[in-house]
């Protein structure tokens, strides 16, 4: 895999954080403010969890295509145009008052996010040194965390005085930010290589080139899934398992954003500033988590390890979330909600590190986008069926069954895990009939 060879370039990654941080804000912002104007006006759970639905299913279905537009064009230009076109669609979603057309104006939001949040996660270990990636993924992670803490709280605070349409302004001017990042970053990817990669007057290799030739003489290993041309998902036994688990254990329990809204405001009566500074207690949990792994990470050598990391966070996930069902009153569920957003946070190292170890750099964008798409579509699922129970059974009892299916779910992918270890042990260590290696076998556990 190919990582930059020179010095890291932290202004970068201080940029590419600021940016997501700022963006992921106003998202937040503009979701809480939704959420709260629908259950105001007496929507039920599958009004909430529609609207839910519009702002995830295209980061889905437009995975694949995402992906690649990522790997293939420009990042400055997807950056500066796609971040252009979400600030006028916020603009128009501040001031529509038909539903199905702000549901439609969401979705849209949400397909330039299907392009921008793999481009720029797939830009992060193009930026620094593999020794380097754990720390920049904890900064973009921290960035996300404030981002994620501060939007709930401004919409509990901004929807009580203002209405929807303040918050989904500020909402427009956040994606300006991925404009600036497109014109400030240095690092770039996809497209043509900028000129620091191609050859210089007397004919030595550019940075990307040199950086593939020092992995080779350090004997580095290729990805294991191939070259960049030959990569696939399924043949990484490893990924596969990761990004399945991650998917079911999130549907299991992704029901908890649509009944989160009722449990609180309903059954516990808490107010909608309650409501925005508990939402805000998961994201601010997400910091110390990620800082917490990634000092971790630094002494994990196997990316099996990785993985069953990444089973223990959402295990935490699932039992936080099924203690919540005892709580007598909403302000108890801060603590717990910072216990689960640090799981959250560090499952997030864990699976950011494992992509950028085991992905070629020029399919990176592609394997982001399937990951976030399994993430998303995990949510998609578990709004479905939070939304269709919560017409039958009552928050609280419905919270618990959520939290026990959680950890039902990861349990099961226990023994997986540890069969798609030894499976790719068994791979690399693959011998022909002759007797002699079919490939040269990567070093399993070590860093790449």
């Amino acid at each position: 895999m190919s990582f930059t060879s020179d010095a890291s370039r932290w202004p970068d990654v201080w940029i590419v954080a600021a940016a997501r941080g700022t963006t992921i804000c106003g998202d937040f912002l503009a979701a809480t403010a939704l959420a709260l104007a629908l259950q105001g006006a007496g929507a039920g759970g599958l009004a909430v969890s529609g609207l839910l639905l519009a702002a995830t299913l295209p980061l889905v279905v437009l995975a694949p295509l995402a992906g690649r537009l990522a790997d293939r064009v420009d990042s400055r230009t997807l950056l500066v145009t796609i971040g252009l076109a979400q600030t006028a669609i916020c603009l128009l979603l501040a001031v529509a008052d038909d539903p199905v057309l702000v549901v439609a104006l969401v979705a849209l939001l949400a397909c330039g996010l299907a392009v921008t949040q793999p481009c720029l996660a797939a830009l992060l270990p193009a930026m620094v040194r593999p020794a380097d990636l754990p720390r920049a993924s904890a900064i973009s992670q921290t960035a996300v965390s404030l981002g994620a803490l501060g939007g709930p709280v401004l919409a509990g605070l901004l929807v009580g005085q203002f209405g929807t349409r303040v918050p989904l302004l500020i909402d427009a001017a956040t994606y300006l930010a991925l404009v600036v990042a497109g014109f400030a970053l240095r690092t770039r990817r996809g497209g043509r290589r900028p000129a620091s990669d191609q050859p210089d007057s007397t004919g030595q290799p550019g940075r990307a080139e040199q950086s593939s030739r020092a992995e080779q003489n350090a004997g580095s290993p290729v990805a294991p899934a191939g070259t960049a041309q030959g990569w696939r998902l399924r043949r990484d036994p490893l990924m596969v398992v990761m990004v399945v688990s991650t998917a079911v254990v999130i549907a299991a329990i992704g029901g908890i954003n649509v009944i989160e809204v009722f449990f609180i405001r309903e059954t516990l009566r808490g107010s909608a500033t309650t409501y925005g500074l508990v939402g805000a207690a998961w994201m601010a949990g997400m910091l110390p988590g990620g800082w917490l792994a990634a000092q971790l990470v630094r002494r994990i050598a196997d990316d099996a390890a990785l993985v069953r990391g990444v089973l223990i966070t959402l295990a935490g996930c699932s039992l936080m979330v099924l203690l919540a069902a005892r709580v007598p009153a909403a302000a108890l569920l801060v603590p717990l909600w910072l216990v689960g957003g640090a799981a959250n946070g560090a499952g997030n190292v864990f699976a950011n590190l494992l992509t950028a170890r085991r992905v070629p750099e020029g399919m990176r964008a592609r394997a982001y986008a399937t990951y976030g798409a399994a993430v998303q579509g995990g949510s998609m699922g578990g709004y479905l069926i939070g939304g269709a129970l919560l017409t039958r059974i009552p928050p609280r009892p419905l919270i618990a069954g959520v939290g026990v299916t959680g950890l039902l779910v990861v349990l099961l992918f226990v023994p997986v895990v540890a069969r798609a270890a030894r499976r790719l042990v068994s791979d690399v260590a693959g011998r022909d009939p002759q007797g002699g290696l079919t490939r040269s076998p990567p070093n399993v556990g070590g860093r790449r």
